[in-house]
Protein backbone atom coordinates (compact mmCIF):
# COMPACT_ATOMS: atom_id res chain seq x y z
CA UNK A 1 0.00 0.00 0.00
CA UNK A 2 1.58 3.22 -0.93
CA UNK A 3 0.65 6.22 0.60
CA UNK A 4 0.89 10.21 -0.72
CA UNK A 5 3.47 12.65 1.38
CA UNK A 6 2.94 16.43 0.62
CA UNK A 7 5.99 18.76 1.14
CA UNK A 8 4.85 22.05 1.28
CA UNK A 9 7.09 25.23 -0.19
CA UNK A 10 8.49 27.28 2.60
CA UNK A 11 6.92 30.32 2.80
CA UNK A 12 8.25 33.27 0.19
CA UNK A 13 9.59 36.12 2.46
CA UNK A 14 7.91 39.06 3.08
CA UNK A 15 9.52 41.14 0.30
CA UNK A 16 7.85 39.03 -2.22
CA UNK A 17 4.60 39.99 -1.07
CA UNK A 18 5.37 43.64 -0.82
CA UNK A 19 6.97 43.63 -4.12
CA UNK A 20 3.63 42.27 -5.34
CA UNK A 21 1.86 45.07 -3.31
CA UNK A 22 4.01 47.70 -5.15
CA UNK A 23 3.37 46.11 -8.71
CA UNK A 24 -0.49 46.50 -8.17
CA UNK A 25 -0.29 50.21 -6.67
CA UNK A 26 1.92 51.30 -9.90
CA UNK A 27 -0.96 49.26 -11.90
CA UNK A 28 -3.90 51.04 -10.17
CA UNK A 29 -2.33 54.72 -10.31
CA UNK A 30 -3.02 54.87 -13.73
CA UNK A 31 -6.49 53.19 -13.91
CA UNK A 32 -7.60 55.59 -11.42
CA UNK A 33 -6.28 58.08 -13.07
CA UNK A 34 -8.18 57.19 -16.20
CA UNK A 35 -11.53 56.30 -14.16
CA UNK A 36 -11.43 59.63 -12.80
CA UNK A 37 -10.95 61.67 -16.34
CA UNK A 38 -13.44 59.21 -17.96
CA UNK A 39 -16.10 60.78 -14.95
CA UNK A 40 -14.89 63.85 -15.71
CA UNK A 41 -15.89 64.21 -19.50
CA UNK A 42 -19.25 64.11 -18.42
CA UNK A 43 -18.91 66.38 -15.62
CA UNK A 44 -17.02 69.21 -16.55
CA UNK A 45 -18.82 73.01 -15.91
CA UNK A 46 -18.00 76.49 -16.18
CA UNK A 47 -18.95 78.90 -13.12
CA UNK A 48 -19.98 82.59 -13.51
CA UNK A 49 -18.77 84.69 -10.93
CA UNK A 50 -17.11 88.06 -9.84
CA UNK A 51 -14.22 86.26 -9.28
CA UNK A 52 -14.13 84.71 -13.19
CA UNK A 53 -14.83 82.18 -15.91
CA UNK A 54 -14.12 79.42 -13.56
CA UNK A 55 -13.62 76.03 -15.25
CA UNK A 56 -13.77 72.60 -13.37
CA UNK A 57 -13.35 69.24 -15.03
CA UNK A 58 -10.27 67.43 -15.51
CA UNK A 59 -6.60 68.32 -15.16
CA UNK A 60 -6.92 71.36 -17.10
CA UNK A 61 -9.09 73.45 -14.39
CA UNK A 62 -8.86 76.79 -13.33
CA UNK A 63 -10.24 80.07 -12.04
CA UNK A 64 -9.89 83.32 -14.87
CA UNK A 65 -9.99 86.72 -13.92
CA UNK A 66 -13.03 88.33 -15.92
CA UNK A 67 -9.80 91.02 -16.54
CA UNK A 68 -8.08 88.97 -18.52
CA UNK A 69 -11.80 87.78 -20.28
CA UNK A 70 -11.93 90.27 -23.73
CA UNK A 71 -15.27 89.87 -24.03
CA UNK A 72 -16.19 92.59 -26.52
CA UNK A 73 -14.74 89.94 -28.87
CA UNK A 74 -16.13 86.80 -27.32
CA UNK A 75 -18.09 85.13 -30.10
CA UNK A 76 -20.12 82.38 -30.63
CA UNK A 77 -18.87 79.79 -33.02
CA UNK A 78 -19.04 76.45 -35.06
CA UNK A 79 -15.49 74.71 -35.32
CA UNK A 80 -16.81 72.90 -38.16
CA UNK A 81 -17.10 76.72 -39.97
CA UNK A 82 -14.82 78.01 -38.33
CA UNK A 83 -10.95 76.38 -39.44
CA UNK A 84 -8.67 78.98 -37.66
CA UNK A 85 -9.92 77.95 -34.22
CA UNK A 86 -9.56 73.96 -34.72
CA UNK A 87 -7.40 72.39 -32.71
CA UNK A 88 -4.00 71.22 -34.58
CA UNK A 89 -2.01 69.68 -31.86
CA UNK A 90 -2.84 68.97 -28.26
CA UNK A 91 0.41 70.31 -26.17
CA UNK A 92 -0.81 69.26 -22.95
CA UNK A 93 -4.14 68.05 -22.78
CA UNK A 94 -6.69 65.24 -23.34
CA UNK A 95 -7.94 64.30 -27.58
CA UNK A 96 -10.74 61.71 -27.43
CA UNK A 97 -13.11 61.00 -29.85
CA UNK A 98 -15.79 63.39 -29.02
CA UNK A 99 -13.88 65.21 -26.19
CA UNK A 100 -10.84 67.90 -26.54
CA UNK A 101 -9.91 69.20 -22.71
CA UNK A 102 -6.73 71.06 -22.03
CA UNK A 103 -4.00 73.24 -24.14
CA UNK A 104 -3.96 73.10 -27.97
CA UNK A 105 -2.21 74.97 -30.38
CA UNK A 106 -4.98 76.10 -33.07
CA UNK A 107 -4.47 76.14 -36.67
CA UNK A 108 -4.46 80.02 -36.93
CA UNK A 109 -1.17 79.40 -34.56
CA UNK A 110 -2.45 80.89 -31.13
CA UNK A 111 -2.57 78.89 -27.97
CA UNK A 112 -6.14 77.86 -27.20
CA UNK A 113 -7.51 76.03 -23.68
CA UNK A 114 -10.26 74.01 -24.80
CA UNK A 115 -13.38 72.10 -23.22
CA UNK A 116 -14.89 70.87 -26.43
CA UNK A 117 -17.61 68.25 -27.05
CA UNK A 118 -19.72 69.66 -29.73
CA UNK A 119 -17.72 71.87 -32.25
CA UNK A 120 -21.15 72.88 -33.55
CA UNK A 121 -21.91 74.96 -30.39
CA UNK A 122 -18.62 76.41 -28.84
CA UNK A 123 -18.00 80.06 -26.87
CA UNK A 124 -15.21 81.58 -27.95
CA UNK A 125 -13.53 83.72 -25.22
CA UNK A 126 -10.19 85.78 -26.26
CA UNK A 127 -7.57 86.58 -23.43
CA UNK A 128 -5.48 89.15 -23.03
CA UNK A 129 -2.67 86.56 -21.62
CA UNK A 130 -2.15 85.05 -25.56
CA UNK A 131 -4.88 82.21 -25.68
CA UNK A 132 -8.22 81.67 -26.61
CA UNK A 133 -11.03 79.71 -23.82
CA UNK A 134 -13.16 77.32 -26.25
CA UNK A 135 -15.90 76.16 -23.87
CA UNK A 136 -18.71 73.91 -25.88
CA UNK A 137 -22.23 74.97 -23.73
CA UNK A 138 -25.54 73.63 -24.33
CA UNK A 139 -26.42 78.22 -24.88
CA UNK A 140 -23.14 79.71 -25.87
CA UNK A 141 -24.43 83.34 -26.32
CA UNK A 142 -26.23 83.24 -22.46
CA UNK A 143 -22.57 82.28 -21.08
CA UNK A 144 -20.52 85.06 -23.10
CA UNK A 145 -23.84 87.46 -21.74
CA UNK A 146 -23.50 85.66 -18.16
CA UNK A 147 -19.58 86.82 -18.43
CA UNK A 148 -20.64 90.76 -19.76
CA UNK A 149 -22.53 91.46 -17.29
CA UNK A 150 -20.36 90.55 -14.58
CA UNK A 151 -17.60 92.51 -16.14
CA UNK A 152 -20.21 95.35 -16.22
CA UNK A 153 -20.63 94.97 -12.46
Amino acid sequence: MSSTLVFPLIPAAVKATWFFAAIICVLMVPLLLLAWLAWSTQHARFTVSPQGLRLQGDLWGRQIPLSVLKLDEAVVTNLHQDVAHQPKRRTMGSALPGYTAGWFELRNGSKGLLYVTDRSRVARLPTSEGYTVLLSVPEPQQLIDALRAQQAR
